[in-house]
């Protein structure tokens, strides 16, 4: 039976900033965008954090483009 070559998708950078965002969510601290209101959702604090990886170059996918529904 062949090994099957596993290949990560994130990054240790894009692990790093997530962690740091949850960690901040739940303190209370982290802040999103212009309007600076308190993150409470942890979808969104990942979402801040994966973007911040992206933005200091570490290995995160590209995001999924939302296609139109067909009617």
């Amino acid at each position: 039976m062949a090994k099957r070559k596993s290949h990560r998708r994130y990054g240790k950078t894009a692990s790093r900033k997530v962690e740091r965002a949850m960690r901040e969510m739940k303190r209370g601290q982290l802040r999103s965008g212009r309007s600076g209101k308190r993150v409470k959702n942890p979808k969104q604090a990942i979402a801040i954090g994966l973007s911040e990886a992206r933005r200091a170059g570490g290995k995160v996918p590209s995001r999924r483009s939302r296609g139109r529904k067909k009617r």
